[in-house]
């Protein structure tokens, strides 16, 4: 269900159940947030990509029967219980979203096909989104008189703005690959059969920027998002000069 595969200083993690189009189940967060959690310092990048013709399909609707999808937590069960067991459960389906925003790698989604709900918000977990040019996304939660809950709404509303993101969940219409750059969700979109390569030379290219650098610019450029002015200010100064106590240091030593 999930591959994660370590070659220097990039790290893969392939969604593998490309027969139910990546459909995703409690277990897959969980692997998520453990690889998330546990990253090696050595990585520097990752790559989220899927097996198959879609990224992801998003939850496994057997989670919403009352049989539930073998193996996992029963939603419905969890629904009619009193008030705390849902909450928390959704709490540690959310770590597998969210720790992506946390880990100093700079994290890259080559995203193909569907994408739909929680693969949608999987893609919007990572800091950067390769499309290939048959990409859909969508986000299908509102359909099914839900919203979504992944830690996929702050991203969302930060790439394209409150009114467009409204419109894109409660419509639950499908982004196209050319419509995703042009409002910011993606960075680049190309032939799927290139995808993978366009991941791995974005990978690159973040490789060759001086590291200590590329680990600073990645919370300092989030922080600006929700930071006062003058907290953004400080910083801006505080990350600054820790790089140039750094160069300084580093040149003294030779």
């Amino acid at each position: 269900m999930l591959r994660v595969e370590h070659s220097g200083s990039v790290l893969t993690i392939t969604l593998d159940r490309p027969e139910r189009r990546n459909a995703q189940v409690p277990s897959l967060w969980s692997a998520l947030a453990e690889v998330g959690r546990g990253l090696d310092p050595s990585v520097r990048v990752v790559v989220m990509r899927a097996d198959g013709p879609s990224f992801s399909a998003g939850l496994d609707r057997a989670m919403l029967t009352p049989g539930g999808a073998p193996g996992e937590l029963s939603i419905l069960a969890l629904s009619g219980a009193a008030v705390g067991p849902l909450e928390q459960a959704i709490e540690q389906f959310q770590a597998g979203f969210s720790i992506w925003a946390q880990v100093p790698a700079i994290v890259i989604a080559a995203v193909q096909g569907h994408a739909i709900g929680a693969g949608f918000q999987l893609a919007l977990a990572c800091d950067l989104r390769v499309v290939a040019d048959d990409v859909a996304f969508a986000m299908a939660e509102t359909s099914l008189g839900l919203v979504p809950d992944l830690a996929g709404t702050s991203p969302l509303v930060r790439a394209v703005g409150y009114a467009r993101a409204l419109e894109i969940c409660v419509t639950g219409r499908f982004v196209g690959a050319q419509e995703a750059v042009a409002m910011g969700l993606a960075t680049v979109a190309v032939p799927g059969d290139q995808l993978d390569a366009t991941a791995l030379e974005l990978a690159d290219t973040i490789l060759n920027a001086p590291q200590g650098a590329v680990q600073e610019l990645k919370p300092l450029l989030r922080n600006a998002i929700d930071a006062s002015p003058s907290d953004q200010l400080a910083a801006e100064r505080e990350a600054q000069a820790r790089l140039l106590r750094a160069m300084v240091a580093g040149s003294g030593s030779k």
